[in-house]
């Protein structure tokens, strides 16, 4: 069967209700105000003080939700892939040491190497927040008003999110083809975000398929770090609007900037997520894609001003135009 029969089948069978997701208060959808997602992802560096700042920058900026994510170390990682040496910054491996994350053979390894002799596998570690320290983090994103859930890579994660009760779930784009994991997070019975970096539009389908009738999102991502402009294919949008017509469509961004993620929203993306820094050059991966707060408010800001300017579609003469329109005719007299 060709994919666009398969397409055509799946829209028909699995949609055929109203185009609207709702998560938490929020209703989502094209009718709706954009849901703005501050993604925290590991930009924390492993610091609770950090992730709490980040959790206050995204409620100060407007943004609606955070996001973090979630992974159990041993599971996701091979042991032959945790031993690679890696340089890691030393504040992040104190912070670990306090927190007590990291194994005891860990703590003395680095401590008599002078925090020289650093893996991979210490890095990991320190990343990953424990169930109860996610518990605190959550709650105090409630406080502030916030929405806040995880991306499980891993189905161990998926139970742990539900202990937490998160209401609803994001599959990253790596693991958009881990077909366990995204039956195990259609068991919860909760919404669902997919994001579709490396991706084709034949596992997108696939994905999609599984869920079946369920509230479903699906964003447009390109996974690099940051993404060139050239690269990020904003048409993409239009097609998957086009490919699933009643499911929310977004755009997952990780370009420099603001602009494609505006321009993202003017073409009808119902979700925005990007990831929120508290500086650019601090040590991780994902920092320099990232936004830092004054960027995100300044973001949202202009997606909140095009709801405003976008109006109904409908031609009509506004009624500030009226006067405007009598002083005109009463010059045009003869």
């Amino acid at each position: 069967m060709a994919l666009t029969e398969r397409i055509s089948g799946f829209v028909a069978r699995t949609f055929p209700t109203s185009w609207k997701v709702r998560i938490s208060k929020y209703s989502i959808g094209h009718r709706f105000p954009v849901f703005v997602i501050a993604e925290v992802g590991i930009n924390h560096n492993g610091s609770l003080e950090i992730a709490k700042q980040l959790i206050d920058a995204s409620a100060e900026s407007g943004c609606q939700a955070v996001k973090f994510q979630k992974r159990t170390v041993p599971v996701v990682y091979t042991e032959e892939e945790l031993a690679k040496p890696r340089a890691v910054d030393r504040a992040v491996l104190e912070t670990a040491i306090k927190r007590r994350v990291l194994s005891p053979e860990a703590v003395d390894r680095l401590q008599k190497s002078n925090f020289v002799d650093s893996t991979n596998g210490d890095l990991k570690w320190a990343l990953e927040f424990t169930e109860e320290e996610y518990k605190d983090l959550f709650a105090y994103a409630n406080e502030k008003g916030l929405v806040a859930f995880a991306s499980p890579w891993d189905l161990e994660s998926v139970d742990v999110l539900e202990r937490l009760n998160v209401p609803c779930y994001k599959i990253a784009s790596a693991s958009i083809t881990y077909i366990q994991l995204l039956e195990k997070i259609k068991a919860t019975g909760k919404p669902t975000i997919i994001s579709t970096g490396m991706s084709t539009m034949g596992q997108v389908l696939t994905a999609m398929n599984i869920f079946g009738e369920r509230e479903i999102i699906v964003l447009h991502t390109v996974s690099t770090y940051p993404a060139a402009d050239e690269d990020l294919n904003l048409a993409v949008i239009k097609t998957l609007q086009d490919t699933f017509p009643r499911v929310p469509i977004g755009y997952s961004g990780h370009e420099k900037g603001i602009l494609p993620t505006l321009s993202a929203v003017a073409l009808g993306a119902s979700v925005v997520e990007r990831h929120i820094t508290l500086d650019k050059t601090m040590f991780g991966t994902d920092q320099s894609a990232s936004l830092e707060p004054a960027e995100l408010t300044e973001l949202v800001q202009g997606i909140r001003q095009w709801e405003s300017a976008k109006g109904t579609g409908i031609k009509s003469i506004l009624p500030a135009e009226v006067p405007i329109m009598e002083k005109l005719r009463g010059t045009n007299k003869t």
